[in-house]
């Protein structure tokens, strides 16, 4: 798919263009879903400009949430003012919400997780956004989890984990890293997986969901996540990105 359309059909739902590179990528991706879909059902949506939008766009602006200005790491230096700046502003910035953000990265790289990561989204996105981070995908389709393993082969990405099993298996492994971030997009069983999700934060670890409206209300469930107010996806009627942090023990 050319690149410029595709700069042009994320620009809503980013603040600053992605990087060329970053483009070609996405470009790359997109040609692997439609030749991977045509054998196995990643995902319904089949039309190259819907994908960019439905999944790209809504992955990518909870990157932008997650890890402001992150998507250009060398000008870190050139932006380090300004990012502080904004995250004071930023009700879901890295600062704010008390987790380790992506230029801190506490002990090491920030560990992300994705639950039921179906065809990549929005984990493998936001690894194009936030390439240091560490990341975990679960998912328990085997032909699903192989998709993802190209993916990231012929993106040449690193420090990716893809765990074919369920998320109760993982989770009951001894040992098993806590995670920064854990990530939810459009899984079945969601009252199912919502408290299972928080098994996997460390505390102050921040959860991130792309949910409908219809689903806010199974938040106000989990009493140990401190959830800031949901915002609307653009281009969507429905859509929202809702952000939690994990309260610590003890409290």
């Amino acid at each position: 798919m050319d690149t410029t359309r595709i700069a042009a059909l994320l620009e809503p739902f980013l603040e600053s263009p992605l990087s060329p590179a970053q483009l070609d990528q996405i470009s790359i991706y997109i040609d692997l879903l439609k030749r991977w879909n045509a054998r196995i059902n990643l995902t319904a949506i089949r039309q190259e400009e819907e994908i960019v939008t439905r999944h790209f766009g809504e992955s990518l602006f909870l990157a932008r949430h997650l890890f402001p200005n992150s998507c250009h790491p060398e000008r870190s230096s050139r932006f380090a003012e300004r990012e502080t700046a904004a995250e004071s502003k930023d009700p879901y910035s890295s600062t704010t919400m008390g987790a380790p953000s992506y230029r801190e990265a506490k002990g090491g790289p920030v560990r992300v997780l994705d639950l039921g990561s179906g065809a990549g989204f929005p984990a493998l996105p936001l690894k194009l956004w936030a390439p240091n981070i560490n990341l975990t995908l679960i998912e328990s389709n085997q032909k699903k989890a192989t998709f993802l393993r190209e993916v990231a082969r012929t993106l040449t990405l690193t420090d990716i984990n893809v765990i074919a099993d369920r998320a109760e298996t993982v989770a009951a492994t001894p040992g098993f890293p806590k995670a920064d971030v854990v990530t939810l997009r459009a899984v079945e069983r969601f009252e199912t997986i919502l408290p299972q999700a928080v098994t996997f934060l460390a505390p102050k670890g921040r959860l991130a969901l792309l949910i409908g409206a219809a689903q806010l209300p199974h938040l106000v469930t989990l009493t140990s996540i401190d959830w800031c107010s949901p915002i609307s996806i653009p281009k969507s009627h429905s859509r929202m990105l809702s952000i939690g942090v994990h309260k610590k023990s003890g409290k």
